[in-house]
């Protein structure tokens, strides 16, 4: 007979890894290149207040400066890289980068793809001892890592609601994601992926009403050095 006490703890997902922002852009990349022609990109993006044009330059834009923040030597402890930001219309994102409207959806997710890339790249770079400032902690490159794949995770969820595309990223990644940015978050029984989506207030769960305020924790995990 099995008892509580022989049922063995959850294995913990293991950490989010460079190769993992990889594989979700291919397949948000894969995603966004699938609309048809002629899609109006000014919709709405989901329940979120940008059309989905904005919301994937906003995504760029995340990805790109996240790349930033580790890219110095030194890199800032309390401040972000100081490129100047700018607002194309009132209430949409702050973006230092934009992508060319003359060039259609094709440039718009080239930029994306560019953005991602340089992400993916100086994060296989970093030794793991680098930290650089977020509002919401001071990370290790695993930790922006984990930034970078929920900004495309659930802002991806946003377009392709707003464009009527399928948008179904792996358990695992969503698992490995919130074990590392949402410590307060218990897995649902609905997965990880729909977990991740209560956690950044895209959704309700049953006995989980949708969440007006959220915010994860992007600070570095601490070694203890007890005996």
């Amino acid at each position: 007979m099995i008892t509580t006490d022989t049922v063995p703890a959850p294995v913990p997902p293991g950490p989010v890894t460079p190769e993992d922002l990889a594989a979700v852009l291919r397949l948000a990349v894969d995603t966004l290149s699938a609309a048809p022609a002629g899609t109006d990109w000014s919709r709405p993006a989901g329940g979120i207040a940008w059309d989905c044009w904005s919301t994937v330059e906003h995504l760029a834009d995340d990805l790109l400066a996240y790349a930033a923040q580790l890219g110095p030597e030194h890199p800032p402890q309390d401040r972000y890289v100081p490129f100047v930001a700018r607002r194309t219309h009132p209430g949409g994102p702050n973006n230092f980068i934009l992508a060319e409207r003359e060039g259609g959806p094709e440039a718009l997710v080239e930029v994306l793809a560019a953005s991602g890339g340089l992400m993916v790249s100086i994060a296989r770079t970093r030794g793991p001892e680098v930290r650089a400032f977020h509002p919401w902690g001071l990370a290790d490159p695993a930790g922006f890592v984990a930034m970078s794949l929920v900004e495309t995770l659930v802002h991806l969820h946003d377009v392709a609601e707003g464009l009527g595309l399928p948008w179904e990223p792996p358990a695992g990644v969503c698992a490995r994601t919130l074990a590392r940015l949402f410590p307060d978050v218990r897995p649902d029984a609905a997965g990880p992926w729909p977990t991740l989506l209560w956690a950044t207030g895209r959704r309700a769960l049953p006995g989980r009403p949708r969440r007006a305020d959220w915010r994860w924790y992007a600070d570095a995990p601490t070694t203890s050095t007890a005996a």
